[in-house]
């Protein structure tokens, strides 16, 4: 019997979350929309100029998000991740466990800076992160668990690990690991720029395939060097046995290995999309690892990404998720 539903290897990033306009973006130099790695001193001018914005803190990172949702539908998970000994170290460890998601020993922490990742959210919904990766960028096969990822049903990689070396090692390692021990392999593409600047060390990632990978429609369009989706739908069938790929307020496609499936979209009014990606991550792995065929395992999935948009944060609680399951 399988210990996890989902093991996860990501970034251990504390999120903080603001509300700002466009011309902020602007002002700070930020590119409106994606995800920018950028150098502490930076990010700290950016927090300055974000000063008066209230903010809201938890423990993130992109793959992280997505396990605490499988936690939160009532599945277990594991997260490996890498903080330093700071405060934001403890308060990271702390909502983790807060959560229900297990995490690596963290006996013996390093000096430096936790991750953060400062989320700047528009008034169209729009959310744009300028990342500092901090001590997260040194994530290497030190911080994988072995003996736990060969009991988990699904192995989850954030595509996010590929602009660091060791980090990308470490995923290939996982995925190696994954599939010597017949743990299912899974692997978002996480943001378009990870795409369009990194897409060699995406597929090193992926190796000669994985049993599913979540992306969205421009960067599925993006690894298939295409601006049309059937092309993207027809490369992405290549590289993984099956694979969701989200398209906002369209909806979402599914390929469950015999044949794609459309999943409807749930009508809300967003004012918030961080996270939206990772919730869908999440959902649908929790349906997979409780039996679900591909599109009941869609539904909740779209429902839950919907629903988590209607409010600020990447995150739902565990009332609102388990509330989520019904009529599923």
């Amino acid at each position: 019997m399988k210990q996890y539903d989902v093991y996860g290897i990501g970034n251990a990033l504390v999120d903080m979350d603001y509300e700002v306009s466009a011309q902020d973006l602007i002002d700070m130099n930020i590119e409106k929309g994606v995800m920018t790695l950028v150098e502490e001193d930076h990010q700290m001018r950016v927090m300055a100029h974000l000063g008066s914005h209230p903010c809201k803190k938890s423990a993130g990172g992109s793959a992280a998000n997505s396990v605490i949702a499988v936690s939160q539908f009532g599945g277990k998970g594991f997260y490996s991740c890498k903080v330093a000994d700071d405060e934001l170290g403890n308060f990271y460890l702390q909502d983790l466990q807060a959560n229900g998601v297990d995490t690596n020993v963290h006996a013996v922490r390093e000096a430096g800076h936790t991750g953060r990742c400062l989320v700047m959210v528009t008034p169209d919904a729009d959310r744009t992160m300028a990342t500092h990766l901090g001590i997260t960028g040194g994530l290497s096969q030190v911080e994988l668990v072995e003996d736990k990822l060969r009991s988990a049903d699904y192995a989850y990689i954030e595509g996010y690990l590929v602009t660091s070396d060791s980090a990308r090692s470490a995923a290939i390692h996982a995925r190696q690991i994954a599939e010597q021990a017949g743990v299912k392999t899974s692997l978002s593409l996480s943001d378009p720029n990870m795409v369009k600047f990194f897409k060699d060390g995406l597929e090193s990632m992926i190796g000669s395939s994985v049993d599913l990978l979540f992306a969205n429609e421009s960067e599925a369009m993006g690894m298939a060097g295409s601006d049309n989706l059937e092309d993207a739908i027809t490369y992405l069938k290549t590289r993984s046995r099956q694979f969701a790929v989200t398209l906002g307020p369209k909806g979402a496609l599914v390929w469950d290995g015999a044949k794609l499936i459309e999943i409807e979209p749930t009508p809300v009014k967003a004012v918030d999309t961080v996270g939206a990606g990772d919730m869908f991550a999440g959902a649908f792995l929790y349906g997979l690892t409780q039996g679900w065929d591909h599109a009941r395992a869609g539904r909740l999935a779209s429902k839950a990404s919907a629903h988590l948009v209607t409010a600020y944060g990447p995150r739902i609680s565990a009332a609102q998720a388990k509330g989520l399951l019904e009529g599923i």
